[in-house]
């Protein structure tokens, strides 16, 4: 049972990686850029959140509405300032702006909330603390289950987007041959902004939810980052539902290694992530999702 019990855990921890992931798969899907920043964009917003929340002290799932705009706000204009430039420059370029921007994120937070620790944990009431026992050995934890309903919600509506709306139909077009979908009518720079204004609001909701799991600090965005990337990777570059069973398999990996030794936890996730890269059959099914 305590197996069990450590599966559900990593799947609950696992809707939280790829809630933190399908922004970083939307900009590789869209602008085939890994954006290297956007784990303190994730931390940036749990960082909005916790300053809403103390400060008018409401519950974190109200605090980020606003915060929702400011981000996306913030995406279009990262797009517009810095990735745009930098995307004409080769495929290099963008990875070392996308670094630079991580780099002024941690310092700038670092001056303006200091190194301290912070969470969200007591502002979201039992939400964050409360369980539902089905057994001694089996619990199922409040957020755990909003985590894993929203990461739904985010992923399901971000696929339907992209599958059925004519915003969506312009950014697969552009995905494909931006200079072609330009030549059609479609602005392949607006397109852009708006996925990456979509991708950097998703970071943030996803930095609420691990400000109320978890502690906090200026220095958590890498972290986050390679948690992050390695869901990505696992489920297949720019394929969304792929990165939510990424992001499962990570979570049960970290979930089960922590059940033999909790020193395990994260060495077990990075050492199944390894291992599925190496297979060649796993291989041949990231080649096909990154060029779908």
């Amino acid at each position: 049972m305590t197996l069990l019990n450590a599966v559900l855990q990593g799947v609950f921890l696992g809707s939280l990686y790829a809630l933190l992931a399908c922004g970083l798969s939307l900009i590789f899907g869209v602008m085939r850029i890994i954006n290297l920043a956007h784990g303190d964009l994730a931390v940036l917003g749990a960082y909005l959140v916790w300053t809403i929340s103390t400060k008018l002290d409401v519950s974190p799932f109200l605090a980020i509405l606003p915060v929702l705009p400011v981000m996306f706000g913030l995406g279009y204009l990262l797009q517009r300032s810095i990735l745009a430039r930098s995307l004409r420059s080769g495929p290099l370029v963008p990875l070392l702006a996308t670094f630079g921007v991580s780099i002024v994120l941690q310092n700038g937070l670092l001056q303006v909330f200091s190194p301290d620790v912070r969470s969200l944990g007591s502002s979201a009431g039992e939400i964050s603390t409360g369980s539902w026992e089905i057994t001694s050995q089996l619990s199922v934890p409040y957020i755990g289950l909003v985590m894993m309903l929203v990461a739904l919600v985010v992923l399901g509506g971000l696929q339907y987007t992209l599958q059925h709306t004519a915003f969506g139909r312009d950014m697969r077009a552009t995905a494909q041959d931006p200079d072609t979908a330009s030549l059609v009518g479609i602005p392949a720079s607006t397109i852009y902004a708006k996925a990456t204004g979509i991708a950097v609001a998703t970071a943030a909701v996803a930095g609420a939810f691990l400000a109320i799991r978890a502690s906090f600090d200026p220095g958590s965005g890498p972290p986050q980052l390679i948690f992050a990337f390695e869901a990505v990777v696992i489920g297949g570059l720019g394929s969304l539902w792929g990165t939510l069973v990424g992001g499962v398999v990570l979570g049960i990996a970290q979930t089960v290694g922590a059940t033999i030794d909790p020193q395990y936890a994260i060495l077990t996730g990075h050492l199944v992530f390894l291992l599925i890269l190496c297979t060649p059959r796993s291989r041949a099914l990231l080649s096909r999702r990154s060029t779908s």
